[in-house]
């Protein structure tokens, strides 16, 4: 029934939000229609970007965070955004259950995330519970 979804955020400027999602970040942008909506794509994960308004504003605290997978030392990929401008919000958070993680932001104060996860024993992935990283 349902094949794929769109986590949808929230921006003030277009180009802006465009150029940081594709240059820094190194998505590929799949859409644009204007200053209306743009599209990009981090592997399976399509992120819509769309103006924001008073009813959908852009940057609000907890609003919105989108968690992104990597394929490499976390360590690696902080130091490549942070070459880039990139800001974290601390050092890289750990949890023994469930890996590594560290907080940025895009230009309009949009939270993000990179995770590195701990691998599991496929035997034994379904007895582990989650537990926050915060």
């Amino acid at each position: 029934m349902i094949t794929t979804g769109i986590a949808t955020v929230f921006v003030t400027d277009m180009d802006r939000s465009v150029r940081f999602y594709t240059e820094v970040l190194g998505l590929r942008l799949t859409q644009r229609f204007g200053n209306h909506w743009a599209q990009v794509e981090a592997g399976r994960l399509t992120i819509g970007l769309h103006p924001a308004s008073t009813q959908n504003p852009a940057g609000r605290d907890g609003s919105i965070t989108l968690g992104l997978l990597l394929d490499t030392k976390i360590e690696d990929a902080v130091g490549t955004l942070q070459k880039k401008g990139v800001k974290f919000r601390g050092p890289i958070a750990a949890d023994a259950n469930a890996g590594k993680f560290a907080y940025f932001e895009d230009p309009d104060g949009n939270v993000l995330y990179l995770m590195e996860l701990v691998q599991w024993p496929e035997s034994s992935s379904s007895s582990h519970e989650y537990q926050s990283t915060r």
